[in-house]
Formats: structure tokens, sequence, C-alpha cells
């Protein structure tokens, strides 16, 4: 959701901001240089509302100036023969994982999120996303085929500089997600993170510099979306544009990429279900639905959509309450949290708006239902309770939007045929996760949903190689795999006649 932004702040006069222990440099990095802007922006930490830095806030002028690095680097990088384009990203890697205590530190006083959670999954997800497209462009190609004793040669050629839009919920492994396969491919990048989570971007571009990733290779561009996001992805200099986040501002960027005719990539929100048959092991069921709450629900695949069916929902229902009641919420740098901040106050206010109007229109809230005034009295965060919410019409805003925070919602139903079309009704198509003992049923109900990614039994696993993306609003595209590479690249077909080599005279 695109906010509008705030008046800009005055520059400081130091940029380096020391966060969690560690210094971050504030500035953008721009054509392998750091760049300051005019006036900044205040970032601050959801765990207990303390100021962490003030940011280079760009505009038009950073973004023009970041694209021309991109294109000025795009020949020489384009050239880089594949294996030392992957040498470099292993390189990146091996500097991600050299530090990082201080990217799973720094990050988690950014966001929120669980700093185990950063150490043990998302900082190594980070570096082993660079490492994935490194050894698979390595490992690229098409067999040649024939067509009338003619040759067909098949080739992925950079397509130019792109533009990286990444949001704020898991800044550091999302934006690798785009800059690895982006950078294999030979495209230039330029990354814009989102406004409330730009630390870890700019210890990216310390790494990779460190690493030696050529000037202007990778650009990172801090800011407002309608400041510098806005600038950056009408370029005409910009071939690709890759997106993560709301549906509102992806129509925005369509908007923008078509005046250019610029390809892009959307990853957008989520609205998925959770379908528990009565055949499901029920402890497995309510480990995944307990799961949902991670990173307090901020998470664009969360089968936020409980649809139980009826003859279990009294023993589903126990064991759920039971389980997400246990769950400890708090600063998400202690080991006992299980649930921290969501990202912000807007964020937190957006949130608990959406809980308001289901309560007024009749729904009922059997877990939570609020923000969490003591805690968020007592440290300045921003917390909201993990909330289950019954007696919801499948027509209600609360069944039918993306809330992108602590909040389920459980209906149930009587048939197979019942729950795929709740399943299905809502206009989104990102994800969905089945409980069932019965390996017929589970093939059959997921084969009718609509999801890019269906879980059987099992939730968030998820492997590079395999095609990612959403149906219906929930995105355009897949990336993963050679997906990412037919992405980033401009594929050719080079066909040879099988004579006409001999040279006359």
């Amino acid at each position: 959701m695109a906010l509008p932004a705030p008046a800009p702040g005055s520059l400081t006069a130091g940029f380096t901001a020391t966060v969690a222990g560690v210094p971050v440099d504030t500035r953008h990095w721009i054509g392998g240089e750091r760049r300051a802007s005019t006036v900044t922006f205040t970032d601050r930490s959801p765990i207990d509302g303390t100021p962490l830095a003030e940011i280079a806030r760009g505009g038009a002028e950073e973004a023009r100036a970041a694209v021309a690095a991109a294109r000025a680097a795009f020949p020489g990088w384009a050239a880089t023969p594949r294996r030392e384009r992957a040498r470099l990203l292993h390189a990146v890697a091996d500097g991600i994982e050299a530090r990082l205590e201080d990217l799973a530190a720094v990050e988690t006083a950014d966001n929120g999120a669980l700093l185990r959670s950063h150490r043990r999954g998302v900082v190594p997800r980070a570096a082993h996303n660079l490492r994935f497209f490194a050894d698979r462009l390595l490992a690229l190609g098409h067999d040649d085929f024939a067509t009338r004793g003619h040759t067909n040669h098949v080739t992925w050629d950079p397509a130019g500089p792109a533009a990286l839009v990444t949001p704020w919920n898991a800044p550091l492994m999302l934006a690798t997600w785009k800059i690895g396969p982006a950078l294999a491919a030979g495209d230039p990048v330029i990354l814009k993170p989102a406004e409330w989570t730009p630390l870890t971007a700019s210890l990216l571009a310390d790494i990779a510099a460190e690493a030696g990733l050529p000037p202007g290779v990778l650009n990172v561009l801090q800011g407002y979306g309608d400041e510098a996001g806005a600038p950056l992805v009408s370029d005409a200099g910009v071939r690709r544009i890759s997106f993560t986040g709301s549906v509102p501002t992806a129509r925005r960027i369509a908007r923008a990429a078509a005046a250019n005719l610029v390809p892009t990539s959307f990853e957008l929100g989520g609205k998925s279900p959770l379908l528990v048959f009565a055949d499901a092991d029920l402890d497995l069921a309510t480990d995944l639905a307990v799961e949902q709450y991670d990173n307090a629900g901020q998470v664009c695949l969360a089968a936020t959509r409980l649809l139980v069916e009826n003859s279990v929902r009294d023993a589903f229902l126990e064991r759920l309450l039971n389980h997400a009641s246990a769950l400890v919420q708090g600063d998400p740098r202690e080991d006992s949290t299980g649930i921290g901040p969501t990202i912000h106050p807007q964020h937190l206010e957006r949130v608990d708006g959406f809980v308001r109007r289901a309560l007024a229109d009749g729904a009922t809230a059997l877990l939570g239902g609020g923000p969490h005034t003591e805690l968020n009295e007592r440290t300045g965060g921003t917390y909201y309770r993990p909330t289950l919410l019954t007696d919801v019409a499948q027509d209600s805003e609360i069944v039918q939007e993306e809330v992108f925070g602590p909040v389920l919602t459980l209906q149930s139903f009587s048939t197979e045929d019942e729950a795929v079309a709740l399943a299905n009704d809502t206009r989104y198509g990102l994800a969905a996760t089945l409980a069932t003992g019965d390996r017929e049923r589970a093939a059959r109900v997921g084969a009718r949903l609509v999801a890019g990614t269906v879980w059987i039994n099992c939730f968030f696993v998820r492997d590079l190689a395999a095609p990612f993306g959403g149906s219906r609003a929930s995105g355009m595209g897949r990336e993963g795999g050679d997906w990412s590479f037919d992405f980033y690249c401009d594929l050719k077909n080079t066909v040879t006649a099988p004579k006409g080599w001999q040279r006359h005279g």
C-alpha cells in the first residue's frame, strides 16, 4: 500500500548510523560511490519506536543518476564471461555469510522480525539466493534443434538495467531473490528498498563493493515510492522492472512500464486458504495454522483463511486456541518471543481498522482482536495481538482483502466442492495449503485450486528451481530457476543454414 511521504527532514552532519552496534552508511550507493541527498527521512524501529537513522531521501535526480550508472555499466557487465559473473556472485554470498550476525541484528532492529529467524534462515537464504543463480547461470542452456536441416541455437542475452522494488517484510532475502538472477543474467541493477526498512540494502552495497562487483552494476536508491520509485520505473533507460508489493502500486508501475514497453514481473497480495479436511492429522494442521502468525502475519504467502471441515471444527479450534494462546509476544531479539511487532504505526492502524470493521459487521474474536496496548505503552513499539475471527461472511472485507497482519479468519465447510469454492472465491491466487490424510484427495483438490503454489501437509517449502508467482491479482509472471533468466534476458534464436559456408573467389 502506497503511503504519502512525510515532510522532508534536514540533512544531518554525519552519514553513518550505528544500529545494533553496526555502522550503516545512510547514503545512496550509485555508480560505485556514496551519494547524499539534500533531505532525509527518519527510519524507526518497530520494536520500541527508537529512531535508527536519518536516511538520504532520493528523488528524480538520484533516480536518473542511478539509471545512468547502470546503463554505463551495462556493456561491460553484459560482456563479462559467465564464470566471472558467477564467481562475483559467490563472492558477494561469501560476504553475506561473513557478516551474518551484523545483517541479522540490523534487519531485526529495522523490521522487527525474530532475530533467531534472521540468523538461522533469512540471512543464510539471502546468500543461497545468490549462489543458486550463479550456479544456474553456468548450467543455463538449450539443446540445439533442427528445422529442415537448419540448426536452431537459443541464447539468453542480457536485457539491460533492471529496476528492483522490494518490500519491508523480508528486505534482504527478497532483495537477493531479485538481485541474484538479474546480475547473473548480465543486467545491472537499481535496487529501491522499502522506505521503512532501508538498512540492510546499504550494508549489501558495501558487501558487494568489497567482493569486487564493478561500479554501477549494483546501485541502491533510497526514498519514498512517489519521490524515488516513480521516476525510477518511468525512466526509459530501465529495461526490466520487478516489484513485490501491493496491487495498487503495481498498477501504477504497470502504467509507467507500458509507456516504455518494459517487461514487468509482479508478486503481489495474497489471501491464501488453509483447507483442513476431516482426515487430516489435526496436530499437524494446528501447527500449520499457528505458523501463519509468523513475522506478525506480514507474509504475502500466509494462509490467513482457515477453512475447516464441519466434523472436526471444534476439535481443531480447541487445539488452535491452546497453541496460539501460548505464543509469547514481545521483543524479537529475545529467544522466548514467538511473535514480534508489526512494521509501523501506520500499518498497525491499518491492520486494526480491518479488525474493527469486521467486529462491527458481526465477526467474533476468539483470540486477540486489537493492539497489544499494554506492551505498546511499555515499549513504544507497534505490537498487534494474534487474532482469530469467526462468524465472518464470505463476501466480507475481512475475508476478501489482504490484511497483512496477525489476523486469521475461520470458516467451515461440509463437502469437498464447497471447500474448493470457498478457497477460490477471492480475487487473489498466490498460494494455498491443504491438510489431508488422503493422497487422492490432495491431488484432486490441489489441481482445482487457483494458486501459484500449493502446499500439501506443509508450508513455506520453497525450492529456487521451482516457478514462483501468483495468479489473478496476486501477480504477473514467474521467477525461479530458468524462468528468472527468461525474464531478465532477451531470448534469441539463431538459425544457421546447412550450406553456404564456401567463400567465392
